[in-house]
């Protein structure tokens, strides 16, 4: 079966269309390394280190590391899968989330009160009484960090049992133990997480189903599904909890999404199935400008918010002297 017509159907275009809607940046200038410069436009809390590892369908990914922690604290790992549109350059798919959808900027944004718009959010896609909820929300509960890891994602074949093992087997045996070592990560799969956007959002789907003890939650922005296929993931995702244990399972759409339908079915499935979920329709389309002012945001907050213990390491006794 047609890898498109098995996700997109009639709405291809839109998928593609969050590739280059509103996006400030090039392809060329994508594509060249990133400027040592340019770290301070990308955001003031996160250090971005960009690592290649071995691999054949992938072999490159970004991480993100919390410049702000105190000493010896530790953090849970987010691993975040882009969209269509970066599949075509691996330098292009690593660097997505932190170029493209906001990432960096978002961070900062949350955790500076009182939350305030993007530089994009003139179209309101997050809304005046959302604003007020999330500032509340943050009083209340700041948010307190993550690390995140950024792997270039190709272009699969949907439906390929073999591409999708291999590359499920990259993420969870190459790229979350690198990023381990890497970050000062809780190294425990309860505070390990997957999501993704568009098709990132799918293929993190597939990942976390192939290799669910290494997840803690499961979360998909604007996930390209469609409304038939909703029913066949939530079943896989009620066998697997049934397995292995409850995990966190977060739904994001919007009132113009592609995918609306499809997400929207998804959640009613896992419903119907009493597969316990958080679900969320935000407004707004299926773009960059989307995901730079409310998707990303929401995202972010929700893995965020996830239980976590404050860990942290003992400070090793100094050497004796002689």
């Amino acid at each position: 079966m047609n890898r498109r017509s098995f996700v997109l159907g009639a709405t291809g275009a839109a998928m593609a269309s969050i590739a280059t809607a509103s996006s400030p940046f090039t392809l060329a200038s994508a594509r060249a390394d990133l400027p040592r410069g340019a770290r301070t436009e990308l955001g003031q809390d996160l250090e971005v280190r960009d690592l290649r590892v071995e691999g054949d369908l992938s072999r490159r990914f970004t991480l993100c590391i919390p410049k702000h922690l105190a000493k010896h604290e530790r953090v849970p790992l987010l691993v975040l899968l882009h969209g269509l549109g970066e599949t075509s350059d691996e330098r292009l798919g690593a660097f997505a989330w932190i170029e493209r959808y906001g990432l960096c900027t978002t961070y900062d944004r949350l955790r500076r009160a009182p939350l305030a718009r993007s530089s994009t959010g003139a179209r309101a896609d997050l809304t005046d009484a959302r604003i007020a909820e999330l500032g509340a929300e943050l009083a209340l509960r700041p948010f307190r960090g993550l690390v995140v890891a950024c792997p270039y994602m190709p272009d699969l074949q949907i439906g390929s049992a073999t591409e999708l093992d291999r590359y499920a087997s990259w993420i969870a045996d190459v790229v979350v133990p690198r990023a381990r070592r890497e970050a000062p990560t809780l190294d425990d799969a309860k505070y390990t997480t997957i999501d993704g956007c568009s098709l990132g959002g799918h293929f993190s789907l597939e990942v976390f189903l192939r290799r669910p003890e290494v997840f803690g939650a499961w979360g998909g922005v604007q996930t390209a599904i469609g409304e038939g296929a909703a029913s066949v993931y939530a079943d896989r995702l009620a066998r697997v909890v049934a397995k292995v244990g409850s995990r966190d399972v977060h739904v994001e759409t919007s009132t113009g999404d592609a995918f609306r339908r499809g997400n929207e079915a998804l959640s009613a499935s896992l419903t119907k199935r009493g597969v316990a979920h958080d679900f969320r329709i935000l407004p707004g389309p299926h773009d960059q400008a989307w995901l730079r002012e409310a998707g990303t945001l929401e995202m972010l907050l929700w893995h965020d918010q996830r239980p976590r213990i404050a860990k942290r390491v003992p400070v090793p006794e100094p050497p004796a002297f002689r």
